[in-house]
């Protein structure tokens, strides 16, 4: 199935309302210059979502072994584990492609992942079209007899998991490789000096504007930018196009990977280097994007528990990440057969139930002026876009229940302490110490068991 998703009749009213209220970032006209390009605003609704989900799927989930570079680990590199992993396992005359027949996601539910997804709190959803393998989720017509309509699943992953994560209210955005390891015409531009564009004019731009107009992402997250510089890419054609004339031009967010040198500086957000977390609030929006899976994006076989992120350490690195005006982008790794294993759906289930309680704190906020405490350890503070609330994340229960906070000064105005249990605020009691700072009495209130709590403070100046 190739065709766009459509809004459903139930929610047609819902996604009219939803285009109706989209803010255009302006009218200009952008040229094909970052100095152009960098200017426009970033759509509000990005930096509101706060959290999405990144499945890694592809081709490199039926061997599953090491990560998902194992083509290149194998023959490109010659890494040494996985040459004996295909020895061992493997006839001498296997290919990679072999694998693409055994890629067959009989179980893929995209109604259940999308489900999920919006379970686990995320606000978008960030699909995998086509890694540095070059296979691509959907039927591409630049990519014969490599392509999930061609072989393996037949059918049209990309857009299926699309439609139901829009009906289920979530944005849509959309992974693309700019390069293929072992693409013949990318070999030969590599070796003429990225002199000649073959690869990008028949293959890599022919698909980025296939998928542009056939899903209408809401993002196009860019990747495999380090090998050739963004002129080879082309990039700053295609940014200017996406801006001023595609379907999604109002709407579309992108990310800094456009080619050598734009990675932390040019584009839209700014990923930076994969799991980037800044330590002061950068001058532009960014977003962290980090795996469940501490060594791998893809589905790996031979993992143990841990391996993963436990629930408290994926919660503390939502909330660091946001406290600094970053969004996190939790990547999990489907099998070969189309499953969440087991424990990516319960961390996931585990953070959507934490935000049921404390959501407020995360969604639709910015940094306050401080981001971390400087008394008490592991206290983190974001402040909502509207209103005076500030919000302090704590994730450590007082041995006294009297919680120290060295960066919450009282001023001139009336503050009011609450602390959020899903749904209500229960006003606490407080007192200012010798040094001003400001200590809260948490042993009126005990909320079931969580890796962290969130105190509601207004009136500060």
């Amino acid at each position: 199935m190739r065709a766009i998703a459509i809004c459903s009749l139930l929610l047609a009213v819902t996604c009219v309302s939803a285009a109706s209220v989209e803010k255009q970032p302006n009218s200009t006209k952008y040229e094909p210059t970052w100095e152009s390009l960098d200017a426009r605003p970033l759509p509000e609704w990005f930096d509101d979502a706060k959290i999405g989900i990144f499945p890694y799927w592809g081709v490199s989930a039926v061997p599953a072994f090491g990560n998902e570079w194992f083509w290149q680990n194998w023959l490109g590199t010659k890494q040494k584990a996985t040459v004996e992993f295909m020895k061992k396992n493997y006839p001498p005359n296997f290919s990679y492609q072999d694998f693409a027949s055994q890629f067959k996601a009989e179980f893929f539910d995209p109604n259940f992942w999308a489900q999920l997804f919006k379970a686990s709190g995320a606000k978008y959803v960030i699909m995998n079209t086509k890694h540095h393998d070059g296979y691509t989720l959907w039927p591409s017509n630049h990519s014969w007899n490599w392509n999930a309509g061609d072989v393996g699943p037949r059918r049209d992953l990309v857009g299926d998991l699309g439609e139901a994560v829009r009906k289920q209210g979530l944005r849509y955005g959309l992974y693309h490789s700019l390069f293929e390891w072992f693409h013949p015409l990318y070999l030969k531009d590599q070796k003429n000096g990225w002199h000649t564009q073959d690869f990008v004019d028949g293959k890599m731009l022919p698909e980025i504007h296939d998928i542009v107009n056939t899903y209408q992402p809401d993002v196009v997250w860019s990747d495999g930018d380090w090998q050739a510089p963004e002129t080879y890419w082309k990039s700053k054609e295609f940014l200017t196009w996406l801006y001023n004339e595609s379907p999604i031009k109002d709407k579309v967010v992108v990310n800094d990977r456009w080619g050598i040198g734009t990675s932390c500086k040019h584009g839209g957000f700014l990923n930076c280097p994969d799991r980037y977390k800044p330590k002061t609030v950068p001058p532009r929006k960014w977003e962290n994007s980090m795996t469940l899976d501490r060594t791998s994006w893809s589905y790996v076989r031979r993992n143990q528990l841990s391996a993963y992120y436990s629930i408290h350490e994926l919660i503390l690195e939502t909330v660091q990440t946001v406290a600094y005006g970053g969004n996190i982008l939790i990547a999990v790794g489907p099998t070969a057969d189309g499953r969440i294993i087991p424990v990516f759906e319960e961390r996931l289930l585990q953070l959507g139930d934490w935000l049921s309680f404390n959501g407020e704190a995360i969604y639709k906020t910015k940094p306050w002026k401080v981001q971390k405490d400087t008394v008490t350890q592991d206290v983190y503070f974001t402040k909502a876009k509207q209103g005076d609330n500030v919000y302090a994340i704590f994730f450590n229960w007082p041995a006294d229940e009297k919680l120290v906070l060295g960066s919450v000064k009282k001023g001139t105005r009336e503050v009011t302490v609450s602390f959020l249990d899903k749904g209500k605020a229960h006003v606490l009691p407080f007192s200012s110490s010798p040094a001003g700072e400001l200590v809260v009495d948490v042993s009126g209130v005990r909320s079931p068991v969580q890796p962290a709590w969130v105190l509601r403070i207004t009136g500060l100046d």
